[in-house]
């Protein structure tokens, strides 16, 4: 990437490369783990990610030129159809005239339809496949979400009471402050993943999945930290 535009842009490579190494840090740090698991399957849909940008950025030129091709055979017909028109020389006839005109007006309107749906195609085509992916990056944000929930720095205080339905307490207050850390990277990641569909794809529906997945992302990540917070106490002991 130019120097003039490295800081500009987001740089696919670096993103599945980073995430490449928080897998392995959770591996490492919490072999057999699920949350390893979802980092592993995180970064096989970035790689996914990276082939679908590609192909939401490159125009698809057999379907524009057979676009294109059954425009001009419309446009064709319609120039056809207009020429071969019999124009009445007597008013004797004028009510056909008027009714062949009309006619004509709504094969031209009935043709800017089909023009404008057909142009349309390969948006919506990229559209449909975008916001395919984007929904199972959403899924990982939210089971992420659900890896967090259990570890809850209220229930490393002394005197809480445990329940038999209450969930496995094996981690020390330092080991699930690196796990809710990892969990912020993670969506965080993800965030940025999503933000790639819209670099070079210039779609509103598109950017307000993208949007709809930061916020969730956001929000999430601020409750983690949230919960890193309060173990700061119990780090101290």
């Amino acid at each position: 990437m130019p120097e003039t535009t490295r800081y500009r842009q987001l740089d696919a490579g670096r993103i599945t490369a980073t995430l490449s190494r928080l897998r392995d840090r959770i591996t490492e740090r919490f072999p057999e783990s699920s949350l390893s698991r979802v980092a592993g399957e995180l970064l096989d849909i970035a790689h996914e990610s990276v082939a679908c940008v590609d192909y939401l950025r490159q125009p698809n030129w057999p379907l524009r030129i057979g676009i294109g091709a059954v425009i001009t055979a419309m446009a064709t017909i319609i120039v056809i159809v207009a020429v071969t028109v019999h124009v009445p020389a007597t008013t004797t006839v004028l009510s056909d005239f008027v009714q062949a005109v009309e006619a004509g007006v709504n094969d031209i309107i009935f043709l800017g339809i089909a023009v404008y749906f057909l142009v349309r195609l390969e948006s919506r085509m990229k559209r449909r496949r975008a916001l395919g992916a984007l929904h199972e990056l959403r899924s990982v944000v939210h089971i992420v979400d659900m890896h967090q929930l259990t570890k809850d720095p209220e229930r490393l205080m002394a005197g809480h009471a445990y329940t038999p339905s209450s969930p496995a307490r094996s981690m020390s207050a330092p080991e699930i402050g690196r796990y809710l850390d990892y969990c912020s990277e993670l969506l965080s990641l993800t965030s940025k993943i999503s933000a790639l569909y819209v670099q070079h794809f210039n779609d509103p529906v598109v950017l307000a999945a993208v949007s709809e997945i930061e916020g969730l992302a956001a929000g999430l990540s601020n409750k983690i930290w949230q919960k890193i917070t309060l173990l700061e106490p119990a780090n101290q002991h």
